[in-house]
């Protein structure tokens, strides 16, 4: 049978399973990539295995998130995961080299590797053709300790590209018609391949936001194949000879098929408050705009920074628009200021921010009331930027440029009428500056970890009890992201190694009381309906819960990662198997599991209720080895039961 591309990079690392769609496979990672926000609990999941060194073939650390030093608590988190990166033989980038998916991109993927990020939008070395997968930090942890990642095994989504993307329209507005094609929870249990004609007319970089921002489809990874564009980028990134071809084959067989004619895209725009709200720009045209963004985690390489230099190249910001710039590394920045993108963006009156991930994870740039910012981010889920009731639309560098020209959302083909498209490509050979990486040392055996009294052990979970009694503390709606669950921005993410003090923001923007009323309760029981945990990777959204003794969350589906950061603590996912039967599980209803324990262990997948006397039944969809894990209290229970 002809084979896509994704089968035969799962073939090639499979350790465990079949290939089929839905049943847990077990695949050997490459490459590890920890940020900081989620990095520090990892790194101290890590040490809690005991092991002298990292055992996957490269490891790297990235500081990025939290950049603003408002008191101790991030510098004090950045000596920690710089000394432990030191020590256990893993590659860290200091604040302000850049964000962990553009220098992965820049300075280590390969084509045809396994990349496993504990970051949802680690599918950005899809632009490598890398099998890059986002995951919680416990499971980025097991992958650095030597374990292979277990996972469903993918249905695969081939997208056809046809034609050649029209001047004003770029990678971001592909993956904008994606989103509004397919919604949030379209992508979800799948892989989506890029395959075609079209393919060979997008950079690198191109391909890199689509594969980044595949994550908000809910997809598992996204990839495109390696050829001479890849070769090319490596070549000018110094790192040709990690270039290999890959291709699915000719007639290869997908799960689903789709397809794009680049030449008919528009420029498109996700409107608040979600990425799949997408409209063609002229449809919101003349709303008027307070800031722009460009930058973070997506569209902030070369190629998207020097469109930008150019379209505003003697041109003023609108007044009363408030424009930033976030390079996605030192590299991008360093390129761009070579080329004279700098002077160019100050002369405009742009404000050039550090490379970090800043105002997209809440951290700074915060919108004012009422105000509308347009940015080149990847989500805009509400209360995001930090503003309650925000007004959050995501779109390309080309549009943002033409809303700060004109200071209200403008079709950036009207800019034709002033300047020729830049058609900006990316360089031949790169400035390359590697001094904000620290390399791993050979003998590390004289460093000593620095901890600060904001990092707290993890927390001790007990295992399964025979049966359980708790009471529902919440009821939520559809599409519950993990920014709902645990927020983050500058005051809750310096708390990311601090369960206890984390816990206190759970579900604070949509129900500041549920932290003392979830200690009171007990154990605690969380209901809500279709795709519940969408969004980032955090497993402190996870963790956090099950700290305040939340023991089951019970909807009617769930967002991959989430889910299995639910398992890895503890927390049973359980599923309506008649989706009606959420109107019972009120606030304060008090909901039994007779003979849980033994259910799971006898594989059951059935798990009967009593709800106010009524029994209901759920699903316990999960793997033979999370049946484990379940029974544990959490993964790290139970593989530290097995190393003993």
């Amino acid at each position: 049978m002809q084979k896509n591309l994704t089968t035969k990079i799962l073939e090639a690392h499979l350790v465990e399973g079949e290939l089929i769609a839905g049943r847990e496979i077990s695949i050997k990672i490459d490459h590890t990539l920890l940020q900081d926000a989620t990095g520090t609990m990892a790194m101290l999941e890590f040490i809690a295995m005991g092991l002298p060194r990292v055992k996957v073939d490269l490891a790297a650390q990235y500081i990025d998130h939290n950049l603003l030093q408002t008191d101790y608590k991030n510098a004090d988190d950045h000596a920690f995961l710089t000394s432990a990166a030191m020590k256990f033989g893993v590659h860290l980038s200091r604040p302000g080299n850049g964000i962990s998916h553009q220098v992965h991109l820049e300075r280590f993927g390969k084509p045809g590797l396994t990349l496993l990020g504990a970051d949802s939008h680690t599918p950005t070395a899809a632009g490598l053709a890398m099998l890059a997968i986002g995951a919680g930090g416990l499971d980025v942890a097991l992958a650095m300790a030597g374990h292979p990642f277990n996972l469903p095994c993918p249905k695969v989504l081939g997208v056809k590209l046809t034609g050649r993307l029209p001047e004003w329209v770029s990678g971001k507005d592909v993956i904008l018609e994606l989103l509004r094609r397919h919604t949030v929870k379209g992508g979800v249990g799948r892989v989506i391949e890029y395959y075609g004609p079209g393919v060979e007319t997008l950079s690198v970089t191109d391909r890199a936001t689509i594969g980044n921002m595949g994550a908000e489809l809910g997809a598992t990874s996204s990839i495109f194949p390696s050829d001479e564009r890849t070769r090319q980028f490596l070549v000018s990134q110094g790192r040709g000879e990690g270039w290999q071809p890959l291709a699915a084959d000719q007639g290869a067989i997908y799960d689903q098929y789709d397809e794009i004619d680049l030449s008919a895209l528009e420029p498109l725009i996700a409107c608040p408050s979600s990425p799949d709200n997408v409209v063609s720009v002229r449809e919101v045209e003349g709303t008027k705009v307070d800031q722009v963004i460009v930058g973070s985690s997506v569209n902030s390489s070369y190629r998207d920074l020097m469109t930008v230099c150019r379209i505003m190249e003697g041109q003023r910001v609108a007044p009363g628009v408030h424009f930033h710039v976030n390079p996605g590394s030192r590299q991008a920045l360093e390129n761009v200021a070579q080329d004279g993108g700098v002077l160019m963006l100050l002369m405009a009156g742009i404000s050039i921010h550090q490379s970090g991930c800043l105002g997209c994870i809440g951290m700074g740039q915060a919108p004012g009331t009422d105000q509308v910012s347009l940015r080149t981010f990847p989500r805009n889920f509400p209360g995001r930027s930090g503003t309650k009731g925000d007004q959050v639309y995501l779109c390309s560098p080309e549009t943002a440029a033409a809303a700060g020209i004109y200071g209200v959302i403008t079709d950036p083909r009207k800019l034709g009428q002033i300047k020729s498209y830049p058609a900006v490509q990316n360089p031949e050979k790169y400035l390359l500056d590697d001094s904000g990486i620290i390399f791993p040392l050979e003998d590390s055996s004289d460093v000593q970890i620095k901890t600060g009294p904001n990092i707290v052990p993890f927390p001790d979970f007990e295992e399964l009890p025979d049966s359980l009694q708790a009471a529902v503390v919440i009821k939520l709606g559809d599409n519950i992201t993990t920014d709902h669950i645990m927020p983050a921005g500058n005051k809750v993410l310096p708390l990311r190694s601090n369960i206890p003090a984390i816990s206190e923001h759970v579900f604070e923007q949509v129900d500041a009381e549920f932290p003392a009323r979830a200690r009171t309760t007990g154990n605690g029981v969380v209901v809500a309906g279709e795709n519940y945990g969408q969004g980032s990777s955090r497993e402190h959204a996870a963790i956090a819960p099950r700290y305040l003794g939340i023991r089951a969350k019970i909807v009617k589906s769930f967002a991959r990662i989430h889910k299995a950061n639910l398992v890895n603590f503890g927390i049973l996912p359980l599923i309506f198997k008649n989706p009606d039967d959420l109107e019972l599980l009120q606030p304060g209803v008090q909901v039994a599991f007779p003979g849980v324990r033994q259910l799971i262990e006898s594989g059951a997948v059935e798990i009967p209720l009593l709800v106010d006397g009524r029994e209901i039944t759920t699903l316990l969809e999960v793997s033979d080895r999370q049946r484990r894990e379940l029974l544990a209290g959490g993964t790290l229970n139970y593989v530290k039961k097995n190393q003993a």
